[in-house]
C-alpha cells in the first residue's frame, strides 16, 4: 500500500460572477430593518437567475477541475463498491412476497413478487422504474398492493420532486389500467380491504399552471389538502372527495385503513411537530358502503368522527380488535409509550405499554394475532423485545447487534416476520423470524455483500462529550482499526439536529471509501434537536433553544481536535437539509474550526423559509419571522443574515472554511433560492467586496440538473455527486489518495 500526493494542480484564482444587488428590497421586522437584495433570486424560472447558475456552475467546475485525479479514483472506487446486490425486506400479501432490489449498479431498485418462499416460482420484476425515463429521472416515490395481492398502485416523482401520479397495474399479468392520478403530495396509498380502490392525499393544481408536473418548479405555498377515494377503472375526476377543511388550509392529512378493513383512521397535522388529531370513519356502518356515498349530490364528505381534536400529541395507529385500538404515543410520555382506547367511549384511554425511563420507544408492529414486535432505542442503539398486545407483558428480548433496524415487516394474520438490520459495518442483513415459536430465533433470510470491503479493518464506537452547556452528547466514531490520536487525520464531521430526527448507525459505501483510500474518521454527532433521547431531546434543539444544535456541533469538532483524531485545517463539516443549516449556521460562527464544510440543500434564509412550498410546516422547529419574539431568535443565526468577515474579529489571516454549497434545480422542499442567496451573500461580503480579500478558500455551488431535495436520485447521480464533493475536500484539505 502506497500513499499518492494530492494532485499537484493549483486551485484557480477564483473570478466569482457578480451578482446583482437591489438595494432597494429592504423589510420591517419589528422596527428591524432587513435588506434582502438577492429577493430576485426567489423567481427561479427567469432568465437572470439561470443566467447565474449557469455562471456558478462554471465556477465551480473550474475548481473541480483541479480535482480530477481524485475525483477519477473516487469515481472508481465508489462505482465498484456500489456494484453489489442491495434488497429492501419483504413484505406479503395473500401468499406473494413483493420486496425492493437492485442487483449493482442500476439506476434504481425495481419491484419484484415471489410466489411463496418455499424455493417454487423464482422472484420475477413487477415494477421496473429504470423504463419511465430514458434519464433515470422519474424514479418510484411511494406503491401500495391490495390486500389479495391483486393491484399495484404506485406514484412516480420526477426530478425528484415531492409532487407524485399515481398509476395502477394488475399483479396477475403486468397490465396496467388507465388510472392516472396527479397533483398528489405527502400522501399515502391505502387500500380498502375489498380491493376496489384507495385512500390518497392531494393539492389543489397550483393555480395559472397548466405546465406538466415536470415542466420547472413550482414554489408556492401548498395549502388545501384534501383526502380522496379512486375507484379502481376510474377517471380522477370521478374520485370522492373524503375529507376536507377550507377553515384549516395548512392541515396534512394522511389516511390509513385498520388491518380489519373496518375502519379508515385520519391523521391531521399542522406542521413538522410530532402532534397530530386523529380521526376515524367507520366504512362498515356506510349503509351502501363508498359506492353509495360517490353517487350522493354534492359529493358529502365521509362521516368522520373527531377522536383526538386538539394537537396535544402524537398518536400512530398499531392495531385494533374492533373499536378497541392501539396507538403509539408521546401524550405525557417524551420517550412514549402504548395507550388503548375503546373508540365507543372516548375516555377510556389506558396506558398498555408505560413510558420507559430511558430507552425510546420508536416502534411496535402488531404481528400473529396478539403479539408485538417492539423496538427501544437506547443511547442510539436499538433493542428488540417481543411483548403482548394485550398487557403490554414482556413475552422475550430479541438479541441484534448495536446497528439500527431499518423495517419490520410483519401483520396479525402471519406468524412471518422479516426485520432489517445494518450497522456502520454491516451492510445489510434481513431477518426471518418465526414468532410462533416459543422461543422465536433471528434466521438470516439475505445478507447482503459488499466485494471488496472487510469490515476487521475498522471499527466503529461511541463515544460522549460535553457541549457548551455541559449536557453530554452521544457521537459515533468510525476509522481504520488501530490509528494514532496524533491530530493528523482528515475527519468528517456529520450532524442533523432537528424535527426529532435520529442520526442511527447505518452502511455508507462512501463512508468506506474515505476511510480506506483517503484516510478518513468518519464521525456522527447525535445533537440535540433529533429524537435520540424523545421529545425533550427534541425540544432541547428547537425553537428558542436552536443554538443548542449549533454549540453542540461545534463541540463536536472541538473534541475532536482535542482528543488528537484530527485539527481543525482537516476537519469537514457536512450536512443536508436542516443539516445543510446547521453547517451553515456553524461556519458563520466558528469559520476558524473547520478546514472544509459541505452543505446540501440548506435552509438559509431563516426570515423568509415559510413563504414556499412546504417551508410553513417547520416553524414548529425554527418559530417564524411574522412573530417578534421569534424572529429575535431567527435573526441571530439565520446564515442568510450572518456571514461577516473574519479577519476584521482581529485575526487578521482568518477566513472561512473551503465551502460547497450543494442544491438541485427541482427542490420543491427546501427551494434552491436559498442556497444561491446564500452563495451570492458568502461571495459578495467575503470576496468580490473586498480588496486583497484573505479569502482565498473556494466558495462554491454545485447545483445539479433534474434532481430535487435527494430522494430519488438514480445510483450514477449518488456516485457522481459524491465524487465530486469528496473530492473537493481532499483537493482543498490537501489529503493523498492512499491506493
Amino acid at each position: 500500500m502506497g500513499s499518492l500526493p494530492a494532485a499537484d494542480k493549483p486551485l484557480p484564482a477564483l473570478r466569482y460572477p457578480p451578482a446583482r444587488r437591489d438595494d432597494d428590497i429592504v423589510d420591517d421586522y419589528h422596527g428591524v430593518t432587513v435588506p434582502d437584495p438577492y429577493r430576485w433570486m426567489e423567481e427561479l424560472e427567469s432568465e437572470e437567475v439561470k443566467g447565474f447558475v449557469d455562471a456558478q456552475a462554471a465556477v465551480a467546475e473550474a475548481v473541480l477541475s483541479t480535482c480530477d485525479d481524485h475525483r477519477v479514483r473516487l469515481r472508481g472506487q465508489l462505482t465498484a463498491l456500489f456494484d453489489h446486490p442491495r434488497y429492501r425486506a419483504p413484505f406479503k400479501r395473500a401468499g406473494s412476497y413483493f420486496y425492493l432490489h437492485n442487483p449493482g449498479l442500476q439506476p434504481h431498485s425495481a419491484l419484484y413478487v415471489q410466489h411463496g418462499l418455499g424455493g417454487g416460482e423464482e422472484p420475477d420484476v413487477l415494477l421496473d422504474p429504470n423504463t419511465f425515463s430514458d434519464d433515470a429521472t422519474v424514479s418510484l416515490a411511494m406503491f401500495g398492493v391490495s390486500h389479495e395481492g391483486e393491484h399495484l398502485a404506485y406514484g412516480t416523482s420526477a426530478s425528484g420532486s415531492d409532487w407524485v401520479t399515481i398509476r395502477v397495474m394488475r399483479v396477475r399479468d403486468r397490465r396496467h389500467l388507465h388510472d392516472e392520478i396527479c397533483w398528489v403530495k405527502f400522501s399515502a396509498i391505502a387500500w380498502t380491504r375489498d380491493g376496489k380502490g384507495f385512500f390518497y392525499s392531494r393539492f389543489p393544481a397550483p393555480k395559472n399552471d397548466g405546465a406538466p408536473l415536470g415542466a420547472g418548479i413550482k414554489t408556492s405555498v401548498n395549502l388545501n389538502h384534501e383526502v380522496y377515494y379512486h375507484f379502481l377503472g376510474t377517471d380522477q375526476s370521478e374520485d370522492l372527495l373524503c375529507w376536507e377543511d377550507p377553515d384549516h388550509p395548512k392541515y396534512i392529512y394522511t389516511p390509513e385503513v385498520s388491518e380489519d378493513g373496518k375502519y379508515v383512521i385520519l391523521s391531521v397535522a399542522e406542521t413538522s411537530e410530532p402532534v397530530n388529531k386523529l380521526y376515524y370513519c367507520d366504512l362498515s356502518a356506510l349503509p351502501d358502503g363508498l359506492e353509495g356515498m360517490k353517487g350522493n349530490h354534492g359529493n358529502a364528505m365521509l362521516p368522520f368522527v373527531k377522536l383526538v381534536d386538539e394537537f396535544e400529541a402524537y398518536y400512530a395507529l398499531i392495531a385494533n380488535d374492533d373499536t378497541q385500538f392501539t396507538f403509539l404515543t408521546n401524550k405525557n410520555a417524551p420517550k412514549y409509550k402504548l395507550s388503548r382506547i375503546d373508540v365507543n367511549e372516548p375516555h377510556s384511554w389506558m396506558d398498555i405499554l408505560p413510558e420507559d425511563e430511558k430507552a425510546v420507544l420508536e416502534s411496535a408492529c402488531a404481528v400473529h394475532g396478539d403479539k408485538l414486535l417492539v423496538n427501544y432505542l437506547s443511547d442510539v442503539k436499538y433493542v428488540l423485545q417481543m411483548r403482548s398486545l394485550v398487557t403490554g407483558e414482556l413475552l422475550h428480548d430479541i438479541p441484534i447487534d448495536i446497528g439500527s433496524v431499518n423495517g419490520i415487516s410483519g401483520r396479525r394474520d402471519n406468524s412471518e416476520v422479516f426485520i432489517e438490520f445494518a450497522s456502520f459495518l454491516t451492510p445489510g442483513i434481513i431477518y426471518r423470524c418465526d414468532v410462533s415459536k416459543e422461543t422465536p430465533e433471528m434466521n438470516i433470510y439475505r445478507e447482503i455483500s459488499v466485494g471488496g470491503f472487510d469490515r476487521t479493518d475498522f471499527e466503529a464506537k461511541q463515544v460522549f462529550y460535553p457541549s457548551k452547556d455541559g449536557t453530554k452528547i452521544p457521537m459515533f466514531i468510525v476509522s481504520k482499526k488501530s490509528i494514532v490520536l496524533d491530530g493528523s487525520h482528515p475527519t468528517l464531521l456529520y450532524g442533523y439536529g432537528g424535527f426529532g430526527m435520529n442520526m442511527t448507525p447505518h452502511f455508507s459505501v462512501t463512508r468506506i471509501v474515505l476511510m480506506r483510500n483517503l484516510g478518513f474518521v468518519s464521525c456522527i454527532a447525535n445533537i440535540r434537536g433529533g429524537g435520540e433521547y424523545g421529545e425533550d431531546w427534541h425540544k432541547a434543539g428547537s425553537l428558542a433553544n436552536k443554538q443548542n444544535c449549533f454549540d453542540d456541533f461545534i463541540a463536536a469538532g472541538e473534541f475532536l481536535v482535542s482528543a488528537g483524531y484530527t485539527n481543525s485545517s482537516r476537519l469537514c463539516v457536512e450536512g443536508a437539509s436542516n443539516g445543510g443549516l446547521l453547517v451553515a449556521a456553524c461556519i458563520n460562527q466558528r469559520p476558524d474550526l473547520f478546514g472544509c464544510a459541505l452543505a446540501h440543500v440548506g435552509v438559509m434564509d431563516m426570515l423568509r423559509f415559510h413563504k414556499f412550498t412546504i417551508g410553513r410546516a417547520w416553524t414548529c422547529d425554527f418559530g417564524c419571522s411574522e412573530k417578534e419574539e421569534e424572529f429575535h431568535w431567527l435573526i441571530k443565526y439565520s446564515p442568510l443574515h450572518n456571514v461577516r468577515r473574519p479577519w476584521e474579529k482581529g485575526h487578521r489571516r482568518q477566513q472561512y472554511p473551503s465551502t460547497m454549497l450543494l442544491t438541485a434545480d427541482h427542490d420543491d422542499r427546501v427551494v434552491p433560492s436559498h442556497t444561491l442567496k446564500f452563495l451570492a451573500t458568502m461571495q459578495h461580503v467575503l470576496c468580490t467586496s473586498v480588496k486583497e480579500s484573505p479569502q482565498t478558500n473556494p466558495i462554491v455551488a454545485r447545483i445539479d440538473r433534474k434532481s430535487g431535495h435527494g430522494c430519488g436520485r438514480s445510483t450514477q447521480k449518488i456516485i457522481d455527486e459524491a465524487a465530486d464533493r469528496y473530492a473537493f475536500a481532499a483537493k482543498t484539505m490537501g489529503i493523498s489518495w492512499i491506493d
